[in-house]
């Protein structure tokens, strides 16, 4: 969090390069984990997480996050019997806040913990700094579910 632009940038090449990698090796959906190495970093340089939550719409899009969350040393292992998950899974990370696998619940997701992050800083003040961030793509908020929550909001 305390990193220059500079190094941010030099961040997310290698992190690139790491899903890169990793990917060949295991398999996955390489595309969609690119698509969002920059805004992987943005994120966990801005907010503070776990305490603020991210929510992956999609958990494929998730790698690079995985990476920099602490199972960079396991990211050879995804989607392998035993190894890590091909999408975000709450018993693998705190900073796995929502389950995702396909599409269209992050909003919604998003939407439950912020109302509960607003409840419960009525009795803990430390709540109301926590942020709930929804990374969702063009593909995914053309669903119906997706407008549903974004209406909720």
């Amino acid at each position: 969090r305390n990193f220059s632009v500079e190094q941010l940038k030099q961040v997310a090449d290698e992190l690139r390069a790491e899903t890169i990698d990793a990917v060949s090796t295991t398999g996955g959906h390489l595309g969609a984990s690119l698509g969002v190495v920059e805004i992987t970093v943005a994120l966990h340089a801005v907010f503070d997480t776990p305490a603020s939550k991210i929510i992956w719409d999609v958990g494929h899009q998730a790698y690079p996050h995985k990476i920099l969350t602490g199972r960079r040393d396991r990211i050879r292992t995804l989607r392998q019997p035993g190894g890590l998950s091909g999408f975000t899974r709450r018993a693998e990370s705190e900073y796995d806040p929502f389950g995702a696998a396909h599409s269209s619940t992050s909003i919604s997701a998003g939407l439950g913990m912020a109302v509960a992050h607003h409840l419960r800083a009525e009795e803990d003040p430390a709540y109301a700094e926590r942020n709930v961030i929804a990374v969702i793509g063009d593909g995914s908020i053309s669903a119906g579910m997706a407008y549903e929550a974004m209406n909720n909001a």
